[in-house]
């Protein structure tokens, strides 16, 4: 992605943070029970930095399990929101800014965290500073969130239809990939001389979406909020008629989540 491009879609997130704090559907809890077990071990007394926390919806599984955390989000809303919900964690403090520009402690961290966040960070930034600001043996852990067939597979087929009407960047014929179709992504930090080998663990599940719900979630996503509006309003009721005239008013959405996790080394 272009950093032009990449620097305007990551900023739509802050626009409605409410919305996306409301609907977003977290992530699942094997995930942090993944996290504090070893290799990871991110447990009761790590020192965790958080790149990109939103509205803490990955920030307040890791602060209950007693971490120490120091969250940076470049959504001032976003932000607000945040400190919002982890009000009750007197060890987790939420710092509105870009990680790129942000300066890093003088004490490393014993994890670097980033819940579906890492790809907006610049790439000739993200993991050299991750490897800044973690100490020898610390681990970085991020997490990819992934659309793959299943759930309602005739649906998403069919709605194609709307987004190549009224999205002119849909490629035709659009079809999701089932989660055995999606790579692990460790080339990124194999790159890297600071890194050893990438872990992963993978998560699959379904959740099901009235109308309505599931045209909140789309108003969540960066693509969707930077059209233009008279075609996001063309395009959320073209897929609203699907889902109403076609299923009922009711979808199934599969989702893959990916943690990978990276050792630093000497």
């Amino acid at each position: 992605m272009p950093d032009l491009e990449r620097t305007r879609l990551r900023q739509v997130f802050d626009e409605d943070a409410e919305l996306y704090d409301r609907v977003r559907p977290g992530y699942p809890p094997r995930l942090f029970d993944d996290l504090a077990a070893p290799p990871a071990g991110i447990g009761a007394g790590s020192r965790v930095l958080e790149i990109g926390c939103g509205t803490g919806q990955a920030t307040v599984p890791l602060a209950e399990r007693g971490c120490r955390i120091t969250a940076v989000e470049l959504g001032p809303a976003m932000a607000t929101v945040a400190r919002r919900n982890l009000a009750r964690f007197p060890a987790v403090e939420v710092v509105t800014g870009a990680f790129e520009e942000w300066p890093l402690p003088a004490e490393p961290f014993d994890a670097v965290f980033s819940a579906t966040a890492f790809h907006w960070i610049d790439p000739a930034v993200r993991v050299a500073k991750a490897a800044d600001a973690l100490r020898i043996g610390g681990v970085l852990a991020t997490v990819a969130t992934h659309h793959v067939a299943g759930g309602s597979e005739d649906f998403f087929a069919e709605v194609q239809e709307c987004y190549e009407r009224f999205d002119p960047a849909t490629p035709p014929g659009l079809r999701l990939r089932g989660a055995a179709e999606i790579p692990e992504d460790h080339e990124e930090t194999d790159r890297s001389s600071r890194f050893g080998p990438a872990a992963f663990h993978r998560y699959e599940r379904e959740i099901t979406y009235s109308t309505q719900e599931y045209l909140a979630v789309l108003r969540t996503y960066s693509g969707h909020r930077a059209l233009d509006p008279v075609a996001r309003d063309g395009l959320l009721r073209c897929i609203a008629r699907v889902i109403d005239n076609r299923y009922g008013g009711r979808i199934t959405k599969r989702y893959l989540t990916e943690l990978r996790l990276a050792r630093r080394t000497a």
